[in-house]
Order: C-alpha cells, then structure tokens, then sequence
C-alpha cells in the first residue's frame, strides 16, 4: 500500500439511483461523468491531477492538494446548479438526475488493488450518507445539496472567499457510528431538524414540521357557559328545574337549576 497522500476528497452521488432501471442507470452514469469533468474543468483540474474511483451511483475523486479548493467550490456552486438545471430541463421524468456533494479534505493511501483507505474519507462518505443532506436535497429546487466538512470549511470557506459566500453555509451535527461529526451545509438546513449549532430540537417545534405548537397558556380558553334561560309562568320567575306536565301550581317563588319543560327530562331548543 502506498503511503497517505494529502488530498481534497469530491464525493457525488445520485439520489434514487436504484430506483431505476438498467438502461436509466448507464444513462445517469455517463451523464454523471460527463458533468464532473466539466465541473473540474472549469475549476482547473485536469486528468493528471486526480485519481476516480467508480462506486456506481456515485463518483469519488482524489484531488491533488495543490489545486485550489476555492475554484473547485466555486465550479460547484455554479456549474452544477447550471448543468443540471440545462440536462434536466429536458429529460422525462425518469432520467432526470439530482445530486448529492461533499468536499472534504485529508489523508488517503490507495493500496494495490487501487482500494482508497483512510479515516478521513470514511468521514467524507459518512458526511454524504447523512440523513441531513438528503434531506437538504428533498427541499431544494436546483437539484444538488452540497455539504463541507470542518476542515474545509475553517480552512477555506469562513474567510468568505468570491464566490464562496460564508453567510451561506450552516453548521450541523451530523450523527455516525464513531460519535457526531461537524459539517457545513451550503444553503437552508432542512426543516424539523435540530438547531444546527446546538443539536438539540426545539421543543416548541412540532416534529418534522418546524412551525410552533401553543403552549397550555397559550390555547383558546375553554368556552364560558351559556347564561341560565329565565321563563315567566303567571308571576313566578323559574330558572331551574325539571317540570312536567303543564306545570300547574306554579303560581309564585323562583326556581334555580336547569330548566327542562316537557316531561322527557330533555332539553326542548324548538
């Protein structure tokens, strides 16, 4: 196995890829080739400076570290929204592709049988299966939801470089099997997830919905009860009460309770 080499890591991956079938598949794959060479082209990246590796619904590339990330998330920010927004424009529903990204930076050694090795990239692939950025992408109408790891981010992205706008990118918690990992997701933070800084969800915050649930003192208060019904019989005041028959001998005082007239015990609204 060679030794670790430095490198900036690109992950992206097809969302909903085995949805499809074979012919869909060999479609979207070339279709995603074809956009990442464009992509790192336009950030100055050519062949000589990358090694891929094929993981079907995704592509991953090993970027030399000398090549400036600020281009390459610069290429990212623009030329994908706008390559995918073209290609999809006009395709069927079915061979339309939407993506998932990550960068991140570290050590990586690749073995004989090309394997790529290194806990840095197993963070950046965690960082890409993680439930926040798909669901990042489920909300967004552009088709592609981009994630940064910590490194990347303090290194590059918080000095709020042109075309990379800091102001954009949030803080989340993301969760994996070795404890929870910070990242920096370019764009809104889907709803009904917990506050990004913190980690905790708002408990006022309906789950999954985001908008806020009244608290006890803040509901409707219950209804006041509907003032007594008050009935004249010949100078006698009734108020209450339950009377049947035609009420004879009824001829003076005042009655309190629930006024019931008939003789069924049930209230009469005609």
């Amino acid at each position: 196995m060679d030794d670790p080499v430095n490198s900036t890591i690109l992950l992206l991956d097809i969302e909903k890829y085995s949805e499809r079938d074979d012919v869909e598949q060999a479609y979207l794959r070339r279709m995603l080739y074809d956009l990442t060479d464009r992509t790192l082209l336009t950030a100055g990246i050519d062949e000589t400076r990358r090694r891929r590796a094929d993981r079907g619904d995704s592509v991953m590339e090993l970027i030399d570290a000398n090549c400036s990330v600020i281009a390459l998330l610069r290429a990212l920010l623009t030329e994908v929204p706008a390559q995918l927004r073209s290609r999809n424009r006009r395709a069927s529903a079915s061979a339309r592709m939407r993506l998932r990204g990550v960068v991140a930076s570290g050590y990586v050694a690749v073995d004989r049988l090309d394997g790529w090795v290194g806990s840095d990239l197993n963070h950046a692939c965690r960082l890409l299966d993680a439930q926040a950025l798909r669901g990042a992408l489920r909300e967004r109408a552009d088709d592609f939801a981009l994630c940064v790891s910590d490194a990347v981010h303090q290194g590059i992205v918080r000095h709020d470089h042109t075309g990379v706008p800091a102001e954009e990118f949030h803080r989340v918690t993301v969760d994996s099997k070795n404890g929870p990992l910070t990242a920096w997701m370019h764009g809104p933070v889907p709803s009904g997830r917990p506050h990004p800084a913190n980690g905790r969800a708002d408990a006022s915050s309906a789950p999954g919905t985001g908008r806020h649930t009244p608290t006890a003192s803040a509901r409707t208060p219950p209804s006041a009860p509907a003032p007594a019904q008050t009935f004249d019989f010949g100078g006698a005041t009734v108020s209450g009460g339950v009377f049947g028959g035609t009420n004879h001998g009824i001829s003076g005082g005042t009655f309190s309770g629930d006024i019931h007239l008939g003789g069924t015990g049930r209230e009469d609204h005609r």
